[in-house]
């Protein structure tokens, strides 16, 4: 919940005047999740620009009806919107979103043509009691395990430890990594090595110029779920160009 309409603005222009000298490609994309207010400012902006995308921070469980503030799949996908942001902690912690509702808004967000980005990972005390595996896989299994493989594949991941969410801690490499294997192997088990290996899985917790380098070199972590640096184009262009 961050820039008024000017200062998105100036971001969108700025991400949209520099995006030639990004090195993107068929395996290195941008998608970008502003405010609802702004997608459809960002997606005018990136529409013609390639391997940029425009995401949602969030979506509705429901399709459509009497539901006052919520923000449909299909209002996303009509506004240029084709990823959506799905279980961040923010949502999980501050709104009280289950495993259930998540599922929910995971299989609308499907049938409307966008790519939900799951958000999973655990607070400070789970990492503390060496339960993290246990946690994640839990999050996993009540939610995305439940769907066949067809719609999974479909998906992208995201590991955001919460602990370094905002807070300037971040996982080392290693933990992360390890973390990202552990995922992936669950993926591979539940469904097949194919799938598995075909996901996309992000890091997110406190991706910053500094660190992106060292974390997109391990070999499972594909890419950032990147927060506050974002809000900074020099920055966030640092961390781009981070991706190989």
């Amino acid at each position: 919940m961050n820039t008024t309409s000017q200062e998105a603005s100036a971001l969108i222009q700025a991400l949209a005047e520099s995006h030639s000298g990004w090195g993107l490609h068929d395996h290195k994309k941008v998608v970008i999740a502003p405010p609802f207010l702004y997608i459809q400012e960002a997606a005018a902006a990136f529409g013609k620009l390639s391997h940029l995308f425009v995401a949602a921070q969030n979506c509705s469980q429901y399709e459509n009806g009497a539901y006052t503030g919520e923000v449909s799949a299909d209002m996303l996908a009509s506004v240029g919107a084709e990823y959506v942001l799905i279980g961040h902690s923010e949502r999980r912690e501050y709104f009280g979103e289950t495993a259930d509702i998540l599922l929910a808004k995971i299989r609308l967000a499907l049938s409307k043509g966008l790519t939900p980005v799951f958000c999973c990972g655990e607070p400070l005390d789970i990492r503390e009691q060496g339960q993290t595996f246990a946690f994640i896989r839990e999050q996993l299994e009540t939610c995305i395990f439940q769907l066949p493989e067809n719609e999974i594949s479909q998906l992208v991941i995201a590991y955001e430890p919460i602990w370094a969410i905002g807070t300037g801690k971040t996982a080392s490499p290693e933990q992360a990594q390890d973390v990202h294997a552990m995922i992936r192997a669950e993926l591979s088990a539940k469904y097949s090595s194919g799938t598995a290996q075909g996901m996309t899985l992000l890091y997110g917790g406190s991706v910053n110029a500094k660190n992106a380098a060292d974390l997109f070199s391990c070999p499972d972590i594909d890419g950032g779920l990147v927060g506050g640096a974002s809000l900074q184009a020099d920055n966030f262009i640092t961390i781009i160009k981070a991706m190989k």
